[in-house]
C-alpha cells in the first residue's frame, strides 16, 4: 500500500485514482438523466473542488455552465469554524438550475451558510454535488443530492484536497495514518 508523506505527516491511499473516476463518471451519469433539456450552471467551491469539478464536467454531457467561488474554513487540519467568502459570485442565479460542487463535507458549515445566500437570489432549483462526506463529523444538517463516497471522520488528502496548501495534486485521495 502506497505511503506518502506531506509536511510532518504520513498518509495511505484511501480511494485510488480509477474508483474516483468510476464514481464521478457515475455521478455525471446521474445527473446528465436529471437534467436533461436543462441548462444548470454549476458553482465549484474553491480551492479544494476544482479537479472534482473539472472531471465531473468532463463527463457531463448536457449543456452546462460552471463558474467558482472561494469559501475557506479550514486552518491546517482543523476547520477554523469561521466561513469566509474570499471570491464573490457575480452570476445572476434568479430561475437556474444550480448545483454546488464541493470537495468534503464535514461539518456542513460551510454549505449550511452559503446556501441560504443563494438561495436570496431565487434559483429554480439548487443541489449539492459532493465527492466526499463524512458523515459522523457532520453538526449542521444538510442534505447531499449527489454522493461520490462518505468515509470515516479522518483527514484526506490529495485530489484537490490540501494540508495545510501541499498535497491538491495527487490523483488518489490518501488518509492520514494515526501514529500507534
Amino acid at each position: 500500500m502506497p505511503t506518502i508523506k506531506v509536511h510532518d505527516k504520513t498518509f495511505d491511499i484511501y480511494l485510488p485514482e480509477a474508483q474516483l473516476q468510476e464514481k464521478i463518471k457515475g455521478i455525471a451519469d446521474q445527473i446528465n438523466k436529471d437534467y436533461e433539456g436543462k441548462k444548470p450552471l454549476f458553482i465549484a467551491i474553491l480551492n479544494g473542488s476544482f479537479m472534482f469539478a473539472a472531471d465531473l464536467f468532463k463527463n457531463l454531457t448536457i449543456d452546462a455552465e460552471i463558474c467558482f467561488i472561494k469559501l475557506v474554513s479550514y486552518k491546517g487540519m482543523k476547520s477554523s469554524g469561521n466561513v469566509i467568502t474570499a471570491i464573490g459570485l457575480d452570476e445572476d442565479l434568479f430561475g437556474r438550475e444550480i448545483i454546488i460542487v464541493e470537495d468534503i463535507v464535514d461539518t456542513g458549515k460551510t454549505l449550511t451558510e452559503f446556501l441560504p445566500q443563494l438561495m436570496h437570489q431565487q434559483p429554480a432549483s439548487l443541489k449539492v454535488a459532493a465527492l466526499l462526506h463524512k458523515p459522523d463529523a457532520l453538526k449542521h444538517p444538510l442534505e447531499i443530492d449527489y454522493l461520490g463516497f462518505a468515509i470515516p471522520n479522518k483527514f484526506v488528502v490529495g485530489y484537490g484536497l490540501d494540508y495545510d496548501g501541499f498535497g491538491r495534486n495527487l490523483k488518489e485521495i490518501y488518509q492520514l495514518v494515526e501514529p500507534s
